[in-house]
């Protein structure tokens, strides 16, 4: 597994999703681009995806972290 460095993050994407912002960020590794998400919220930050071959792959799967690691009033979002 491989992470994209993650002292100098290379920002290709950002935008606000359900309270956090989601950042997908692109390295290359082996000549293969590689996605990783990182997930900033009120009291810190995680990488929710460490490596996706796709931005879209990316995107999906950190949507899908944020669903699964934080709670929601799903009845507010009807």
């Amino acid at each position: 597994m491989h992470i994209a460095d993650p002292d100098y993050i290379n920002t290709v994407f950002a935008f606000p999703y359900r309270g956090v912002t989601i950042q997908i960020t692109s390295d290359t590794h082996l000549g293969t681009t590689i996605y990783t998400a990182w997930i900033d919220y009120a009291t810190g930050s995680a990488v929710a995806v460490p490596k996706a071959y796709s931005r879209s792959e990316a995107i999906r799967r950190a949507k899908d972290w944020v669903i699964r690691k934080f709670k929601f009033d799903l009845a507010a979002d009807s």
